[in-house]
């Protein structure tokens, strides 16, 4: 009975570390659901940056602006949207919990920029 026991005792159980194997999987995953999420925004912000007649598309200050901030409004908008996926993607590959809320809290304060610039050229 004893050679049981001490048999028992000498076990040890060992975990799978699947979220730790696969970090960089989950990394590119999420970051080509975040490009299909943005691909028609970001296909829109492209067309509205490279072809300054659609300007007149919008009314109220957006077509009053120059063609340069009208530009530079959309190639800005093109650019962070194409910089999401691979910010996601990286966050959740590479960083601990607490720099991805701080990864959140950065791409938060972009979109809060471009509703602020918009709201400025659109309203």
């Amino acid at each position: 009975m004893s050679s049981k026991a001490s048999s028992h005792e000498t076990h040890d159980e060992q975990t799978l570390h699947i979220a730790e194997r696969h970090r960089g999987m989950w990394g590119w995953f999420s970051g080509i659901i975040v490009l299909a999420l943005v691909a028609v925004p970001l296909s829109a912000a492209f067309a509205f940056a490279t072809n300054p007649g659609t300007q007149q598309l919008f009314g109220g200050r957006l077509s009053e602006a120059t063609t340069g901030g009208y530009q530079a409004f959309w190639w800005i908008v093109a650019l962070l949207l194409v910089a999401l996926p691979v910010l996601v993607g990286y966050g959740v590959a590479k960083m601990s919990g607490r720099a991805v809320v701080i990864v959140g809290a950065v791409v938060a304060l972009f979109v809060i920029a471009i509703m602020i610039l918009g709201q400025l050229f659109v309203f």
